[in-house]
C-alpha cells in the first residue's frame, strides 16, 4: 500500500457532526471507543470478515463481500471485528444522495435508519478493484466527478439487488431543498434534547414553517413532529441499552418535559413501554 492510501483509523476526538465529504478511502477495523455521527448516507465494503455495529435499533453485522449502506447521522459504532483486513467506507454528502434521485424504496430506507445490505454476492468479483480505483482517483484528486457517477450506478445496482419490485423515481428535489433538508436535520439532530416548534426550525432555515414542514415530508415521508419525536426515541433507546439511568432522567435528558407524553410517544414508535425495551435488549 502507497502512502497516499494509508490507512484510516476513527478518530475519537472528532466532533460530532463533522463532515467527511465525498470520499472513498481504506479503513483498518477497530473497536470506537464512542459513537459516531455525520451528516453523510456511508457505503462498506468489507472483503473479509465482517463487522458488528450497534445502532439505536440494535445491532447490525454487516457482512463480508456485499455493499452495505446507512445513513451517517443515525448514530453508530463499531462493537466486533471478525477480521484485521482493511475495509472501504464511501461517504456520500447528503444533499448529493438525494439529488441523484434514486429509486424511492432505497431512499426511503436509509432515510428511515435502516441498514440496507446487498443480498447476493453477484457482484464481489468486481467490487475490490472498484473501490480500489477509486480510492486512488479521489486520493490523487483525479477524477472525482466519474468517481461520484460511478457511486450513484453502483447503489442503483444494489437497489437491483434487492426485493424493490415496487421501486419508483423519487420526487424532484432541487439542489436548494436538498440543501434545506440537509439544514434542518442537523438542526434537530443538535437540538433534539430541548423543546423545539416548528417555528424554531422554520426559523432556522429562514423559511415560513408551513413550507419548511411541505418539502420535509415531500422527501421523508413524514411530518417534521413526528421527526423529532423518532429522533429523540433514538437517542432513549440508545441510553437506555447503554446506560443505567433512570427511564425518567433519561427521558427529560431526552428533550420530553412529561413523562406521560414521553411514554406515549415511545410505545407510539417502538409498539413497547421503555421498560420492556430496555429489558430485552439490556
Amino acid at each position: 500500500m502507497s502512502d497516499s492510501e494509508k490507512l484510516k483509523t476513527f478518530d475519537e476526538k472528532r466532533d460530532e457532526f463533522k463532515p467527511y465529504g465525498l470520499t472513498c478511502e481504506i479503513w483498518r477495523p477497530q473497536l470506537m471507543p464512542k459513537i459516531d455521527r455525520h451528516n453523510e448516507i456511508e457505503l462498506n465494503y468489507i472483503p473479509e470478515g465482517g463487522i458488528t455495529y450497534f445502532f439505536p435499533t440494535g445491532k447490525v453485522t454487516v457482512p463480508p463481500r456485499k455493499i452495505t449502506l446507512f445513513w451517517g447521522l443515525i448514530p453508530h459504532k463499531i462493537i466486533k471485528s471478525e477480521s484485521d483486513a482493511p475495509y472501504f467506507v464511501v461517504t456520500i454528502p447528503f444533499n448529493l444522495f438525494l439529488g441523484w434521485r434514486l429509486p424511492s424504496t432505497i431512499v426511503n430506507r436509509i432515510l428511515g435508519g435502516e441498514v440496507v445490505v446487498e443480498t447476493v454476492e453477484s457482484e464481489c468479483r468486481l467490487d475490490k478493484p472498484m473501490f480500489e480505483r477509486w480510492v486512488s482517483d479521489m486520493t490523487g484528486k483525479q477524477n472525482q466527478e466519474a468517481v461520484s457517477l460511478e457511486i450513484q450506478a453502483r447503489i442503483l445496482r444494489l437497489t437491483k439487488n434487492m426485493s424493490v419490485s415496487e421501486a419508483k423515481p423519487t420526487a424532484i428535489l432541487n439542489p436548494a431543498d436538498a440543501s434545506i433538508l440537509e439544514r434542518i436535520v442537523v438542526y434537530i439532530a443538535h437540538n433534539h434534547n430541548r423543546p423545539i416548534k416548528i417555528s424554531d426550525i422554520g426559523r432556522a432555515v429562514g423559511l415560513h414553517p408551513d413550507y419548511a414542514n411541505a418539502i420535509f415530508k415531500k422527501a421523508f415521508g413524514c411530518t417534521l413532529s413526528r421527526y423529532v419525536a423518532e429522533e429523540r426515541i433514538g437517542q432513549v433507546k440508545r441510553k437506555l441499552i447503554l446506560t443505567d439511568m433512570s427511564i425518567t432522567q433519561i427521558a427529560f435528558e431526552c428533550g420530553f418535559n412529561s413523562i406521560s407524553r414521553f411514554n406515549n410517544t415511545f410505545f407510539n414508535i417502538c409498539g413497547q413501554t421503555p421498560r420492556c425495551y430496555r429489558e430485552q435488549n439490556k
